[in-house]
């Protein structure tokens, strides 16, 4: 598929008619159509041809089409499938809330594009961290195989809502969502 023929236009016309929220992507089988020059960035921004996309209306109407599929990103329509590119991950979560839940405490994310994620055992958290530089890259779960990233102050107000836990002589922070438990790193010492 060249550029040409891909028409954001016309594509956000096609996911507006498949009605809102997260559309039924695990049913529709549409044929591969190519890549296109889409991409998203770390930071959570989304470019097309090189340039942002301004309008957020379009980057949230096109995140609920996302699709992960033999380690790599799709935009996903009724009609149509187009590869993209994503620098790491496609979601960043930059909010966090506490909550009251039927198990108790609930840790709920937000991320730039409105997306809503609950900390458990459907969507759990983990930390990668870099090899040469030790800085931690905190992912949560989001749906369709895809994983978000938690922002570096989000992630810092969870090592606040932390607690200490000891365990076969290290330390753990570790915090609770929905009853299930998530480490965020050891402890030196």
């Amino acid at each position: 598929m060249t550029e040409q023929q891909f028409d954001l236009t016309q594509v956000s016309k096609t996911i507006e008619k498949a009605g809102g929220g997260i559309p039924p992507l695990d049913k529709w089988n549409p044929d591969f159509c190519g890549d296109i020059d889409m991409r998203i960035a770390r930071d959570g921004r989304w470019y097309y041809m090189g340039t942002p996309i301004g309008r957020l209306a379009m980057v949230k109407l096109f995140s609920t089409v996302l699709w992960f599929e033999d380690d790599k990103y799709f935009l996903k329509t009724p009609v149509e499938k187009v590869g993209i590119q994503v620098d790491d991950a496609p979601f960043l979560f930059t909010e966090v809330s506490q909550r009251m839940g039927e198990q108790g405490v609930e840790l709920c994310f937000t991320s730039t594009t409105d997306d809503e994620v609950i900390l458990g055992k459907d969507h759990r958290l983990w930390v990668d961290l870099c090899p040469e530089t030790g800085e931690p890259s905190p992912y949560i779960d989001v749906r369709f195989g895809m994983k978000g990233l938690i922002h570096r102050n989000v992630f810092y107000q969870l090592v606040e809502m932390a607690e200490t836990v000891e365990s076969d002589r290290e330390s753990r922070l570790m915090i609770e969502s929905q009853g299930v438990q998530f480490m965020l790193g050891k402890l030196d010492g």
